[in-house]
């Protein structure tokens, strides 16, 4: 049996067209990038396969042609996630995976264009899988509210982040995953969801998913917002932990989505 097909679940919440789905990569030096991609699908004729559209993913395709290692996080509207690790096959231009993705109804009548191509993805393992109970995203945001006050002010912090920028992250009620390559040279990601600023130029996350690795000290990470208006930001920068949590000092910012996808912002 699949690895997909053995996990209750997992492939039901692939298959949504709204479930919220993450794409962690690398580039050749390491260095992590996360964002949306909630076209990833599962392929109904190649056991663990899954495709996905080529639709505004400029940093993410160039790196997958550098180092095909990848990571991808799926989280259910009841809070409940899985974390696959796989590998990037290749591009299709036309096929069955195409049409799908072509007539994906978050791309059909976009504004822009339609997907380029099709990217097939061959999964490995399921690294992590995770429940968060909506107490318990009430605890770690104030947990991490509480630890605002503790942000390292060391100068690796080199820019800020824009009111907007701010506004966002500082809900409680969105998407946030952190990433960042791990030993393996693989991507890890996880849900961050009390990520908030916790000064103009850092966000703090108490991470209480015990289960789940946490970035060890030092480490570029990325991370990402998406909120249900579908509005995405992504923040890089270094890891300072303390306790079961960390601050980011943000060195760049990047705009998730129309009219600028990947453009930085700062």
């Amino acid at each position: 049996m699949s690895i997909l097909d053995s996990t209750p679940g997992l492939l039901e919440a692939l298959r949504g067209e709204m479930t919220p789905k993450f794409l962690a990569t690398r580039n050749a030096e390491g260095k992590p990038n996360v964002v949306p991609c909630v076209s990833i699908l599962p392929a109904d004729d190649q056991p663990d396969t899954l495709f996905f559209g080529n639709f505004l993913l400029r940093k993410s395709i160039q790196n997958i042609e550098e180092d095909k290692r990848l990571s991808v996080l799926v989280i259910t509207e009841d809070l409940k996630g899985w974390i696959l690790k796989g590998d990037f096959v290749e591009f299709q231009r036309t096929g069955p995976y195409v049409d799908i993705q072509m007539n994906n109804n978050l791309l059909r009548y976009n504004a822009y264009t339609g997907i380029r191509n099709a990217g097939i993805i061959h999964l490995n393992s399921i690294v992590g899988e995770f429940s968060i109970s909506k107490l318990q995203v009430l605890r770690d945001y104030l947990m991490a509210r509480l630890y605002t006050q503790r942000q390292h002010t060391d100068g690796n912090a080199v820019v800020k982040l824009p009111l907007p920028v701010q506004r966002e992250f500082a809900r409680i009620i969105a998407v946030k995953v952190l990433a960042w390559t791990g030993v393996s040279g693989y991507p890890h990601i996880i849900p961050a969801l009390s990520l908030q600023p916790s000064s103009d130029c850092h966000l703090v996350s108490w991470l209480g998913q015990t289960q789940l690795p946490i970035p060890p000290a030092g480490i570029r990470v990325a991370s990402n917002i998406l909120t249900f208006e579908a509005i995405s930001y992504q923040v890089k920068g270094n890891w300072v932990p303390f306790s079961k949590g960390g601050n980011i000092q943000i060195q760049e910012i990047y705009a998730g989505g129309p009219p600028y996808p990947g453009g930085r912002v700062a």
